[in-house]
């Protein structure tokens, strides 16, 4: 079996065998309302950390992750927002150590680009994610206007994880679903989890 990374996330990581496979791309799509952010503070405290933002603020990421009351690190924050964002995203990733976590909030921007170029920069991110023996996660949104390249991204992704967030007038429930992992096993069940001041299993009952 492929050396694994931890996620920091202790339930996540029970659920996939201990971690993520050295190497790989992950694509995390969840709805712009959800409470998805916390898998990727979390997922900072683990090793060092390339924070890379294309819609808020260099500053906006970094005063988030301070307030929150979840574990995190110290992750480099970079804005890569506004012109050419797919060039300084490569030569930012270009700069990554051995064994560290890349995070792209969010890679829409960089779906929106045309389909060679966007494929170019996926196929080089995945050369240095295996060179460097990293992690890199991809944040998508799923909302109401979905880059027409997602398929290309969850397609060339190794591991893909679904969050998918349903509001009743009970509650707020999350589901994170998992159907591709290169290198392990896909789970057969959504993983029901509370997305409140940290990412948990909930351990309620569902009422049929």
């Amino acid at each position: 079996m492929a050396r694994r990374l931890s996620t920091g996330i202790n339930v996540l990581d029970r659920e996939i065998e201990g971690g993520l496979p050295a190497g790989s791309i992950v694509l995390l799509t969840a709805e712009p309302a959800s409470q998805s952010e916390l898998f990727l503070y979390e997922l900072t405290a683990q090793r060092q950390t390339l924070y890379l933002t294309t819609v808020r603020s260099d500053q906006a990421v970094t005063d988030a992750i301070e307030r929150t009351t979840t574990r995190t690190g110290d992750p480099t924050v970079r804005d890569v927002g506004g012109d050419a964002p797919l060039d300084r995203a490569n030569r930012l990733i270009g700069t990554l150590p051995e064994e560290s976590t890349l995070i792209i909030d969010v890679i829409d921007a960089l779906e929106r680009y045309d389909r060679s170029r966007y494929r170019r920069f996926l196929n080089e991110l995945q050369t240095v994610m295996v060179n460097t023996g990293g992690v890199a996660v991809l944040h998508g949104l799923n909302g109401v206007d979905v880059p027409n390249h997602r398929d290309l991204t969850a397609h060339v992704a190794d591991v893909v994880f679904d969050l998918r967030t349903t509001v009743t007038n009970a509650e707020v429930e999350n589901r994170l679903v998992i159907p591709k992992f290169r290198g392990g096993k896909a789970l057969s069940e959504p993983i029901k989890l509370r997305l409140t001041e940290s990412v948990n299993i909930d351990t309620s009952r569902d009422i049929a």
